[in-house]
């Protein structure tokens, strides 16, 4: 599990989250839409403390996490956050390519 979240889509979420730092956003599959990863599933956001946290990371005073029961969506992919050309939040999984060494 790899997530990446670059300076301006943490300015996306300071503009459109309107909160005062710091706070933190919770990263959770939500059942719906055509997700590139997992299928019927994609990519969600909220403003939340986290109850039982898998992966957290703090990026200009906002903690991006995952809660211990989300890690699967995750698990084996890179995940990079970024802003398009239009100024929305832009989501991009990568597979990660694990090598056995025998």
């Amino acid at each position: 599990m790899f997530i990446s979240i670059d300076e301006k889509a943490s300015s996306w979420f300071t503009r459109e989250f309107e909160f005062n730092k710091p706070f933190s956003i919770r990263m959770f599959p939500q059942y719906a839409g055509f997700g590139q990863r997992n299928k019927g599933y994609s990519l969600a956001f909220s403003a939340e403390y986290p109850a039982n946290a898998g992966f957290t990371q703090e990026v200009n005073g906002i903690t991006f996490y995952v809660e211990g029961n989300d890690v699967w969506f995750f698990k084996d992919t890179e995940t990079y956050l970024s802003v398009d050309d239009l100024n929305e939040i832009q989501v991009t999984f990568k597979e990660e390519i694990i090598t056995a060494i025998n």
